[in-house]
């Protein structure tokens, strides 16, 4: 059996934590910075979470890794929201967030569905529907996109 990294085990310790208290793990980043490390949770909930949610599970997540004691590194814990920007991780997430304004940025050109090639496509957030992203584009246009061909995607702020 491979050996899980850090990343893999604080997920599989704070998923349940998180879950226990009505929230969401969207990502966590395991990174040095300086010469320690930081060990960054960006945690959700509909309706967003509020300092006290971030303090919260700072507080419970500390006192299981101190417990587990698997970090040989010196590192920080930080936890807090996705913010307004907030990426699209899990293919939930693309059904969850339907009707919202997206980012998109692919790993090659892709066309949209007027035979436009780009890297780049932001629009209104249609869904996901085998395997393929749709979305309404600014522009007018629409697009499908795979979603294996997707390298990152963000909410997008709404004035």
């Amino acid at each position: 059996m491979a050996q899980m990294t850090v990343a893999e085990r604080v997920t599989a310790l704070a998923e349940p934590l998180l879950a226990s208290l009505g929230l969401e793990l969207v990502e966590l980043e395991y990174k040095r910075f300086g010469r320690s490390m930081v060990l960054r949770l960006f945690i959700d909930r509909p309706g967003g979470v509020t300092l006290d949610d971030c303090a919260s599970v700072s507080r419970e997540l500390s006192q299981v890794l101190d417990v587990e004691d698997f970090i040989r590194e010196f590192y920080t814990l930080e936890v807090s929201s996705p913010g307004l920007d907030r990426p699209l991780k899990k293919e939930s997430d693309y059904l969850r967030y339907a009707g919202r304004l997206v980012k998109l940025r692919t790993f090659e050109l892709l066309p949209d569905d007027a035979g436009n090639m780009r890297k780049t496509f932001v629009g209104t957030l249609l869904g996901l529907e085998d395997g393929m992203v749709r979305l309404t584009l600014q522009e007018g246009q629409s697009a499908s996109l795979p979603l294996g061909k997707i390298a990152k995607a963000n909410l997008e702020f709404e004035i």
